[in-house]
């Protein structure tokens, strides 16, 4: 990319978050913030944990957006009888009868990984796996995954019966974890009236794989005054019960608070954020934007909240208030 400064590259790209966001909602209806979420992790580098019930168009989400970034997409869907060999491809004997290996459909720009916890730890594994390195091995040789690589994957939070929930260990790997909810009521009166009609779901490509991989690699430039680094691990830090900056909230309503890379998504959401709005360096509103949807899996009720029904969105919210 032929840009003379960082600041007229951030100029860029916040002009390309126009466009993308126009762009897709010619057919996403709504989900606003939702699409914001996905390209500020996409941006980011990191994978998303989309939870919603089912029929509410995440593939078609998913599939849009790759459109409009240019990227190849592949949906797979979990299930309990899935193997790694069906993520990550197999060998196979050829019609030389020599081995060759058989890419599976990981081996895409965009990975919509349909209900994650309905398929057995094993093959959880492999996807996870893939995600950590950007790679995958198969026969002792190692193929790398094309740039950029983005999962998401879907949970759904209603029937819980012969699902396999992810770890909180694995869970941490995600960047996000954004909450997909029904559509407003006007927002669905638009929707079953273009569905219901002629469907024309043709999506303009706004930018290129080597646009992105760029804009990746500058977010991380982004410079962060040390306020604001603060501000994220204070955050972090008050979500953790039993330590001595814990939130009163924290030690009421938590058993798990959230590790070290909390803090480091919090500042790298925050430069995304100000990035793709044209600012040229991220503040603490910023930092709060991103709070959610980083926090909302790093962070464990106790029994109480349960039974109290306490919203962990509302805790972030308490923890954000609580300035140091």
């Amino acid at each position: 990319m032929q840009y003379k400064s960082d600041k007229e590259a951030v100029d860029a790209l916040g002009q390309y978050n126009e466009k993308l966001d126009q762009e897709i909602h010619k057919v996403i209806l709504g989900q606003k913030k939702v699409v914001e979420d996905i390209l500020l992790s996409i941006f980011s580098g990191g994978h998303t944990l989309l939870v919603g019930v089912p029929g509410l168009a995440k593939t078609l989400l998913v599939n849009t957006i790759a459109q409009a970034l240019g990227l190849n997409f592949k949906r797979i869907q979990f299930t309990p009888d899935l193997m790694p060999s069906d993520i990550i491809g197999t060998e196979i004997l050829d019609e030389n009868r020599a081995f060759r290996f058989l890419k599976g459909p990981v081996f895409s720009n965009i990975i919509l990984a349909d209900e994650i916890n309905r398929t057995p730890p094993k093959t959880q594994s492999a996807l996870l796996e893939a995600m950590q390195e950007k790679a995958v091995t198969a026969a002792g040789t190692s193929y790398q995954l094309e740039e950029p690589f983005y999962v998401l994957a879907t949970q759904n939070p209603i029937e819980q019966e012969g699902t396999y929930p992810l770890p909180e260990a694995q869970l941490d790997r995600f960047m996000f974890n954004i909450n997909l909810d029904y559509p407003s009521y006007d927002d669905e009166v638009e929707i079953v009236k273009a569905t219901t009609g002629e469907i024309n779901n043709n999506i303009e490509k706004i930018i290129d794989r080597e646009s992105i991989i760029f804009f990746q690699k500058l977010i991380r430039r982004v410079p962060v005054n040390d306020n604001v680094v603060k501000h994220a691990v204070w955050l972090t830090t008050q979500s953790r019960p039993g330590t001595p900056d814990a939130h009163k909230i924290t030690d009421e309503y938590i058993t798990w608070g959230a590790g070290p890379r909390a803090s480091q998504y919090l500042i790298l959401g925050a430069k995304a954020h100000a990035a793709l709005h044209g600012k040229y360096s991220p503040d603490i509103e910023d930092v709060n934007a991103v709070a959610k949807p980083v926090f909302r899996h790093r962070l464990v009720k106790n029994f109480k909240a349960e039974a109290e029904q306490i919203n962990l969105d509302d805790i972030i919210d308490e923890l954000i208030k609580n300035k140091k």
